[in-house]
Order: C-alpha cells, then sequence, then structure tokens
C-alpha cells in the first residue's frame, strides 16, 4: 500500500513478500512484480524493476510504495552518467508487458534481466541496456571496493 505508514521502509516484517514468492515458485516463477492498491507497478519482492523501451529505462517512483534501494539509487546516478536516459515513472503491468527490456535490482543480485512476466515473454531477456548497466555497475562496483580497499590500507 503506497499511502501506508510503512511504505518504502525496510522492515523486518517480509510475510507478504515471502509468501508471495512462495506461491509464484509453485507455478515456475523466480520472482513477483508487486502491484499497489492503485494496480501500478512498484517493485518485486526483494528487488526494484525496470522497463526500457526505445532505449529510455523507467522505474517506479518512490510514492509507488517501492523500497528506495541501494543499487536503484546506484543506476539512477550511473545511468545518465553514460548517456542513458533513467528516469522514475508510474509503471503499469502493460508497460512491462509491451517494454523492449525488463530488468530487476537488487543489493544481493545486481541487474538481471527479466525473460518472461506472467506469461508475457519479454523482447529480450538481456537486452542492450540491461547488458550495459550490468557491466557499468560492476564496474562502478569494483571501482567502490578498490578505493575503499587502498584508503583502508594507508
Amino acid at each position: 500500500h503506497a499511502a501506508g505508514a510503512l511504505a518504502g521502509v525496510k522492515t523486518t516484517s517480509w510475510l507478504n513478500n515471502v509468501w508471495s514468492l512462495n506461491e509464484a515458485t509453485k507455478e515456475g516463477f523466480d520472482e513477483v512484480v508487486l502491484l499497489n492498491e492503485r494496480n501500478e507497478v512498484a517493485e518485486c519482492t526483494s528487488a526494484n524493476i525496470f522497463a526500457v523501451k526505445n532505449g529510455k529505462v523507467r522505474t517506479p517512483p518512490l510514492n509507488s510504495g517501492c523500497l528506495e534501494g541501494v543499487t536503484r539509487a546506484v543506476l539512477m546516478e550511473i545511468a545518465p552518467e553514460a548517456g542513458i536516459s533513467i528516469a522514475e515513472q508510474t509503471l503499469r503491468a502493460e508497460d512491462l508487458y509491451s517494454a523492449d527490456e525488463v530488468f530487476i535490482s537488487s543489493t544481493n543480485r545486481n541487474v538481471i534481466g527479466v525473460a518472461e512476466i506472467a506469461g508475457h515473454k519479454m523482447a529480450s531477456s538481456s537486452g542492450p541496456v540491461t547488458q550495459r548497466l550490468s557491466r557499468l555497475f560492476e564496474a562502478y562496483i569494483d571501482e567502490y571496493v578498490t578505493r575503499r580497499m587502498s584508503t583502508t590500507a594507508r
């Protein structure tokens, strides 16, 4: 619920997410796209979601009820620096179905392309924008770790 008191807050109560994911895995799916009370895409059970259409990346705004997400925030920072258009935009399921690419991001999974959503096959499970953002994110992490290691070794 986007207007709920805990919308956008990472809590230790993941019951709804775990329940949803458990039901989805019984149907052969790896993740769940969560919709808010307005039928807008919010996030996945443990990842943020992005749609790519005509080279432009869109992700639900924070007022959708999604978590801000560390990886999401990094992607929002590094994509424009690399010339990739990325912005928050209200998304509906139809926007995901008609996207050229869909990917998810999370701290423990980085950037992963999506092949199918509820029987709707994506045009590309890991298209050029997803692949480029994945490489950019990995380079960002490598640089961050190298920088942190060099400052702690002094």
